[in-house]
């Protein structure tokens, strides 16, 4: 049967990604592909709890309001008070499926096809996606390893560029690992505050940061920020709750359409998220294992990669986040190696997948968060066995 899609549809390039969960799922194949926190660490006999307990009141089963249950409304207006070091109510907050949906809803409100907007080069693949739906005009940004070029972006606006929004992943950013600094942060805000632009924070990783310390939001020094959150790396990627706080008209517009997304979330996995977010002990002492398993795996990966392809690479040093971002000195195709690493057994992202228009076509990502180090040590092991 034929069917005619939107035109819009045509420009959505498909997440490289997700496609690649699909082929290294094979139980042969350690797989450095996809952001996937470590199955031992997810907290799933705490969740049992939260859930029998949940289970318990009538409220979480049923519909909810469509800006998320106020208990998690609550709770997350707390914590990102305490974040950004300013009062945030209930109200500002719209609770999401996940921090995709919430970026997609952004968009949604914020963009006509054709308005501009500016990314980051690498980009996160979710938020390209995103955007090429809505039919923007990507314009793209690059990274270093101090983060988003603040001074190519400055550059660019005084020429005359005018984004609606920029979209930023400034800690631990994926898919470079790399984190804006203060000095990058508030020269963002200050463009944002003359030029007029949102600035969309997706911050997944923030809290995730080894030493103990998160970032201090972009959010936090100034109002022209919407902050994009979620609980799949802290605590499970199934119970698919994010959130998005940001000024009333936007959070009101994202609400609305909502509305016609899903009329609302699942009441269940927002009540058992509440309790654990609430629970400041606990979800403490939970994040201060996440973040020390985490730098294990990371050293063991960086360590492994020095040892096994140190001639051939140059890398990333993460200091939190899931990735670690390798550029291949010697010319290496990621995208022809691929299949040969997939033969022995590994799998990893090509540099290419993150590209907005062309390049990075000899660099990779690889995820430390899912494997304890002697397995990473494999993998990177299978991964010079391709090489050679």
């Amino acid at each position: 049967m034929t069917v005619t899609l939107s035109r819009r549809l045509a420009a959505v390039r498909g997440s490289a990604i997700r496609d690649l969960l699909t082929l290294t799922a094979r139980p042969d194949v350690l797989s450095l592909a996809g952001g996937l926190p470590a199955s031992d660490a997810l907290p799933r006999e705490r969740i049992a709890e939260a859930a029998a307990r949940a289970l318990t009141a009538p409220a979480a089963v049923q519909y909810s309001e469509t800006a998320g249950v106020a208990g998690l409304r609550e709770v997350v207006a707390a914590h990102e008070s305490a974040r950004i070091g300013r009062p945030v109510g209930p109200a500002d907050v719209v609770v999401t499926s996940g921090s995709q949906q919430a970026l997609d809803l952004v968009a949604r409100a914020l963009l006509d096809p054709g308005d501009p907007v500016v990314v980051e080069d690498p980009v996160y693949v979710g938020a390209l996606q995103v955007l090429q739906a809505a039919g923007a005009e990507v314009h793209a940004v690059p990274v270093d390893e101090g983060g988003l070029r603040i001074d190519l972006l400055a550059e660019r606006l005084a020429a005359g560029l005018r984004p609606r929004l920029v979209h930023t992943v400034a800690s631990f950013h994926n898919p470079r690992g790399v984190t804006s600094g203060p000095e990058r942060r508030r020269a963002l805000v200050a463009l944002a505050e003359r030029y007029g632009f949102l600035v969309v924070e997706d911050d997944p990783y923030g809290l995730l940061a080894f030493d103990g310390a998160p970032p201090v939001p972009v959010a936090a020094y100034g109002d022209r920020v919407v902050r994009l959150g979620s609980a799949s790396k802290v605590l499970a990627p199934a119970l698919r709750v994010g959130w998005l706080v940001g000024p009333a008209p936007l959070t009101a517009a994202v609400e609305r359409l909502k509305q016609s997304t899903d009329l609302c979330g699942s009441s269940l996995t927002q009540t058992i998220t509440a309790e654990l977010l609430a629970d400041e002990p606990w979800f403490t002492a939970h994040l201060a294992g996440l973040r020390t398993a985490n730098a294990r795996r990371a050293a063991a990966l960086t360590a492994a990669l020095d040892t096994e392809l140190g001639h051939r690479i140059t890398r990333s040093t993460p200091t939190g986040g899931m990735f670690v971002w390798v550029d291949f000195t010697d010319g290496t195709d990621t995208t022809v190696l691929l299949p040969r690493a997939v033969e022995r057994g590994v799998g990893f992202v090509p540099g290419s997948a993150f590209a907005t228009d062309g390049g990075f076509a000899s660099s990779a990502r690889l995820c430390f968060a899912t494997y304890p180090p002697a397995k990473l040590h494999e993998a990177v092991r299978r991964l010079a066995r391709a090489l050679t």
